[in-house]
Order: C-alpha cells, then structure tokens, then sequence
C-alpha cells in the first residue's frame, strides 16, 4: 500500500470575497505541478459563497462535475432546461460533454452556501450533456460506506461516465470501518470533511485528505464524530 497525504493547510485558498474558496489540486490562479490531480480526479474545490453570490452563467466541456452542499442551499439552472435548489444532503452531478452552460448561485439572500466542487475527467469525450441530482439519507451513511456515485445508472447514488466511484460515511467516536475499493488497481482520495480519524496509523484532521493506492482494503478509525468522502478513481 502506498499512502500521500495532504493535510488541509497545504491547498490552494482564493479570497474573492463573495467567494472563499481552497484548492486541493491546482486550479485558476494557484498553479502546484506536484498537485495537478490524483488520477482522474482533477479538481476539489471547498467552496464558500456569500448570499446572493455565485457563479453566474458560464461554459464546460468534457468534464464530470459534481457539488455537495454542506451547509446552505444552491439555486442551479442550466441551458438543457433545469432550475433547480440543492440542498445539504443532497448531491448534484452534470456531464458537461459536449458543452453545457450553467449557473450556480446562492439561494439564499441571508446565510451563506458552503459546498465541495468535483471535477473528474470521463471516459468518453463528447457525451450528451446531461444532469441528475440526489437526496441522500444520512441515516444510509451512519457507520457505513453509502455509495453516492457510480459509473452504472442502475446502480445506487447517481452516475458519470467514469470508472469512478463515491461513497459518504458518518463515523462516531471510536467507531471503525474498512473500505472495500470496487477494483484494486484504482485509488481512493479520502477526504475529512468533519472530525479526525486514523487512516492505517495516519492522523487526519477536518479538511485533511490521503491518497491511498496499490491495496485492495483499508482500515480507519474515528478520534471524534467524523464525516468522511472516498473518492475512487482509476489512476490512469
């Protein structure tokens, strides 16, 4: 097994004011070459947006992208006929393919939206655009691996044109778990968003993420109440 970390303090941050938001590979003006992606995996963005704010009207092309609210709620519209809120809880997912425009706004006019923006490049360039969204119980992630993102429309969670797969789980104290990876030639970009947690002996803290490749399982355990992201990627 081979492990990388990347504690919190070591992305990218952007002050815009309306926007605050922290680079995990580079990305717009913060440029790392030792931090351009991990597999397929090319973008996480931890964003804050000021109410009202956003990102208005703009284009994609040939990219997986996928938001999950944290807190707050996003207002969504796009050129193939959408608008439409997304919720903390839920998880939103457009394939630009052959071009999409879109906006992602803030929809509240009195607290701020904070939300991860995930880029994964696709299997397969000029794709119909398309775009799909999720509630998810969080009682489905409690203690558990919940599978919220697949490369099979039937399969649970939503889908993009990847051999990439993501999965929530809501640890408590001193509670454990092994994740399982779909195919062991891929590797999992385990991302803290709450709490602390030991990963195969590695401490992670809020925000922190490991890079985890060449095994099939790994163990963690958690410190504290700890939300926890794994993203699987193929690695070429």
């Amino acid at each position: 097994m081979k492990t990388k970390l990347f504690v919190a303090d070591s992305r990218g941050y952007a002050d815009h004011g309306w926007l605050k938001s922290s680079h995990s590979f580079s990305f717009a003006s913060y440029f790392n070459p030792d931090q351009m992606n991990f597999g397929v995996l090319r973008v996480l963005n931890d964003d804050w947006v000021a109410p009202s704010m956003g990102f208005e009207t703009h284009g994609h092309r040939d990219m997986e992208i996928i938001s999950i609210p944290l807190s707050g709620d996003l207002k969504h519209r796009d050129n193939m006929g959408n608008e439409t809120i997304i919720r903390s809880g839920d998880i939103q997912v457009m394939s630009a393919g052959s071009g999409v425009q879109h906006s992602e706004m803030n929809a509240s006019a009195s607290d701020p939206v904070a939300f991860l923006q995930i880029w994964i490049f696709p299997k397969e360039k000029n794709v119909s655009p398309r775009y799909d969204q999720l509630t998810l119980k969080v009682e489905d992630s409690t203690n558990r691996w919940q599978q919220i993102l697949s490369p099979n429309k039937e399969d649970e969670g939503v889908w993009i044109h990847q051999d990439a797969f993501m999965h929530l789980n809501h640890l408590n104290p001193q509670g454990s778990t092994t994740y399982t990876l779909k195919n062991a030639a891929n590797g999992v970009y385990l991302f803290v968003i709450e709490g602390e947690v030991l990963v195969e002996g590695e401490k992670l803290g809020r925000r922190d993420a490991i890079g985890i490749t060449e095994v099939a399982k790994f163990t963690l355990s958690a410190q504290t109440n700890a939300k926890l992201l794994a993203i699987e990627v193929p690695m070429a």
